[in-house]
This record gives structure tokens, C-alpha cells and sequence, in this order.
């Protein structure tokens, strides 16, 4: 109904009702050149707005607001992220180990937002992103809660306690990845 699966244009997407549904299941649904098609579209139609000072990416969808609607950027930015399947797989597949894994908190968001935190059986994987060229380089703290193991650990060449299943890391906001591992499971 919108023009997503013809050569002709597509529309609707402006639209706060449509716009957001026809993103987020191009994600889900849409082959590569469809998904590509639609994106191009809301490049010209969902009043796409970059604020490098907040570091956020948005899209505005012609409600003329100061502020833009996080629900309709939500579900529009999984349509964006997702690969066919993707948003099926969290319902009929869902990933219930991440409940006894590792898990990173007490994250200083927006200033720092983790790119990366992922368990892979022997090691947390942890990436902090700035919020703005401001904040790169600056150091930001995590809580790690429920390792495996307590004893020395070490993240980035550094060592650190782990008691009771718990540390602080000290993370750099530079996107570069580093692993949280115990120091002896090799690697580091």
C-alpha cells in the first residue's frame, strides 16, 4: 500500500502511524535492496535529525515536536538493526541464558553508552561509546556482577579483584573493545 515493493515511490513515511511500522518491518521482512529502498525513502521523508552535541540520531516523522517521540525511534531503529527473522527470534528464541551471565550496570548514560557487553563463556567483552567528541578519551566506571569466578581478573592489561562475583572496571569512551577475563583463563 505504501510503494515499498514497486519501482515507483514509496510514501507514508512521514506518517507517525505508517512510518514507524513500515521501518521497523522492512528489518524483519524486506530482502536487502527493499530495506535499502525504504531507508532511502525515510531519508527524504522521516525528518531524519543527527544532534552531535546529545549524540543522538532521531527521526521526527512531521510531528513538528522540541522533543522526538522515543517509541517511534525505538521501534523504527529495530527495523534498522534487525536482519530478516531478527524480531521473530526474540520471541520464539529468546536468550535466556543472559540471566545467569555476567552483567555490566551502573553505565553513566547518555555520557557513555556500552557498544559491546557480551559474554562469551570465559570473557565479558565491553565497548564504551561517547556521547559526543567531548566525552572521548574520558574514562567512565562499570559494576560487573555475577563472573563465574572471584579471585584476580584483568581487563586491558590491568588486574582486578573479583569478590563475591563482582568488580568496578574502568572503561576508556573510545569504542575500543576490551575483555574482562579471569587472569587464569589465558588471554587478556
Amino acid at each position: 500500500m505504501l510503494g515499498a515493493l514497486g519501482d515507483g515511490e514509496i510514501f507514508g513515511l512521514a506518517d507517525p502511524t505508517a512510518g514507524p511500522m513500515l521501518l521497523q518491518l522492512a528489518g524483519e521482512f524486506a530482502s536487502p535492496d527493499v530495506k535499502a529502498r525504504i531507508w532511502a525513502a525515510a531519508d527524504e521523508q522521516a525528518e531524519p535529525g543527527w544532534d552531535r552535541e546529545l549524540g543522538e540520531f532521531t527521526l521526527g516523522f512531521g510531528l513538528d515536536e522540541p522533543h522526538p517521540r522515543g517509541q517511534l525511534n525505538a521501534r523504527s531503529m529495530a527495523g534498522w538493526v534487525c536482519r530478516p527473522g531478527a524480531w521473530a527470534a526474540i520471541f520464539n528464541e529468546p536468550n535466556l541464558r543472559k540471566f545467569d551471565e555476567p552483567t555490566a550496570s551502573g553505565v553513566d548514560f547518555p555520557r557513555v553508552a556500552l557498544s559491546e557487553a557480551r559474554w562469551d563463556g570465559t570473557a565479558l567483552h565491553l565497548g564504551a561509546h561517547p556521547q559526543n567528541d567531548a566525552v572521548r578519551g574520558t574514562t567512565t566506571e562499570v559494576t560487573v556482577t555475577g563472573l563465574p569466578t572471584d579471585g584476580p581478573w584483568s581487563v586491558g592489561g590491568q588486574s582486578v579483584d573479583v569478590i563475591d562475583g563482582s568488580t568496578v572496571v574502568t572503561l576508556v569512551a573510545d569504542n575500543q573493545i576490551v575483555e574482562l577475563r579471569a587472569m587464569n583463563s589465558g588471554g587478556g
